[in-house]
C-alpha cells in the first residue's frame, strides 16, 4: 500500500481526500498540507486526518504526493516534491507556463519518479465506453460550457476548461497539429472567459472547440465523425451514442434489431445506431487508483506528464492566437 499525502485542502482538495479514503486498497492517506487555517481545520474535522505544518514534513512521511493547489503554484510545489523523490499526481493544467512544464518533465526523468496529470475526462464513463472501438476521427466538435464560478479565473478559460477537450483530442488523433486559429473574449475576468479554436492536423482531421465559463447552462459534449461512423459523447450526462455504417456482407454484424438498410453513393449499406452500456464510475477515484497501479507495476501512467505537457503546449498556441487576434482588432 502506498503512503500518500495531499497538497491543498480547498474545494477540489477535499474531493481528492474523500476519494483517496475510498481507494484504501491502494493508498494509506497519511495527511495533508494547506497553509489556510480555515480550509485545513475543515479537512481535519471532516476526514480525521493529520495536518502537516510544512510541505517537507509531509514529503518525508509519504511515497506519493497529490497536488491539488492553484495552477500558479503547481511548478513550485511539484518541483519540490519531485526533488524529494516522490511520485506525484498533479491536477490539470500541468503548470502555468510552457517553461515550467518543460522543467518538470526534465526533473521527473532525472529523479526517476512517475507523474500523472489529472485530466479526469479520460476516465469519464462515456469515453471509457469507446475503449474497444477503433477511432480515426476526421472531424471533431466539442462544447464545454459552465456557469460562472470565480474559482479558476486565475487562468484563461482555455487552461481552465478547454484543456480537458484538448487532452481528449490529442489522445484520439494520431497526427501532429498543423494549424491553429482561435478567438476569445474576456467578459468578467481579466483573461478570456469564452474561446473558440479550430485545430487542423497533418492527417486532415479538423477540430472545432468552444469553451465558456459564462454560460447560463452546463454542457460537456464531444461529437466525432469518421469514415462510416458518427459518435456523440455527453460527458456531463455520461452517455454515448454510436451510429455506424456496415457493408451488407461485413463479418460480425451486430446481432440486435437496430439495423436499417440505407442506399448511399457507395451502394446499399446497413445503418446501426446504439448506445453502448455505460459503467458508472467515480472518475477521480479511478484516476488515482490507476496512478497507484502504474507505480506498483512500474508502468507508464494512463495520463503521463508528457500528455499534460502536450495539452499545455496546444493550449498556449491557442492563447497566443487569441492574443494576436485581439491586438489586430485594437
Amino acid at each position: 500500500m502506498l503512503k500518500i499525502g495531499v497538497l491543498g485542502a480547498g474545494h477540489l482538495g477535499k474531493i481528492h481526500l474523500k476519494c483517496i479514503q475510498l481507494a484504501d486498497t491502494f493508498y494509506d492517506l497519511v495527511g495533508f498540507y494547506d497553509p489556510d487555517d480555515r480550509a485545513a481545520q475543515q479537512a481535519v474535522d471532516t476526514f480525521g486526518i493529520q495536518r502537516f505544518e510544512t510541505m517537507e514534513a509531509l514529503f518525508a512521511a509519504v511515497d506519493v504526493v497529490d497536488i491539488v493547489t492553484p495552477t500558479s503554484t503547481h511548478f513550485a510545489v511539484a518541483s519540490r516534491a519531485i526533488r524529494a523523490g516522490k511520485h506525484i499526481f498533479i491536477e490539470k493544467p500541468l503548470t502555468r507556463t510552457i517553461e515550467e512544464a518543460e522543467e518538470l518533465v526534465k526533473i521527473s526523468k532525472e529523479h526517476g519518479v512517475k507523474v500523472q496529470v489529472g485530466h479526469v475526462e479520460r476516465f469519464n464513463p462515456a469515453l471509457l465506453a469507446l475503449e474497444d472501438m477503433p477511432l480515426d476521427p476526421m472531424f471533431i466538435e466539442a462544447h464545454r460550457l459552465a456557469v460562472f464560478n470565480p474559482r479558476g479565473t486565475d487562468v484563461s478559460v482555455v487552461l481552465d476548461l478547454m484543456i480537458h477537450d484538448l487532452d481528449i483530442l490529442l489522445s484520439m488523433v494520431k497526427a501532429e497539429v498543423r494549424f491553429v486559429s482561435a478567438s476569445g473574449v474576456a467578459v468578467v475576468s481579466t483573461t478570456p472567459d469564452i474561446a473558440n479554436a479550430r485545430i487542423e492536423f497533418t492527417n486532415g482531421c479538423v477540430a472545432n472547440l468552444t469553451a465558456s465559463r459564462i454560460s447560463l447552462k452546463q454542457m460537456r459534449k464531444v461529437r466525432l465523425f469518421q469514415r462510416d461512423a458518427y459518435i456523440s459523447l455527453d460527458f456531463l450526462e455520461k452517455e454515448a451514442q454510436i451510429v455506424r455504417l456496415y457493408d451488407k456482407d461485413a463479418p460480425n454484424l451486430p446481432a440486435d434489431a437496430n439495423l436499417m438498410e440505407m442506399d448511399t453513393n457507395r451502394g446499399s449499406k446497413l445503418l446501426h445506431a446504439y448506445a453502448p452500456p455505460i459503467e458508472p464510475v467515480n472518475a477521480i477515484k479511478m484516476e488515482l487508483e490507476s496512478f497507484a497501479q502504474s507505480i506498483i507495476n512500474n508502468q507508464t501512467p494512463r495520463v503521463p506528464i508528457e500528455d499534460g505537457y502536450k495539452a499545455l503546449l496546444l493550449a498556449h498556441d491557442i492563447i497566443r492566437e487569441i492574443e494576436k487576434r485581439a491586438s489586430v482588432l485594437h
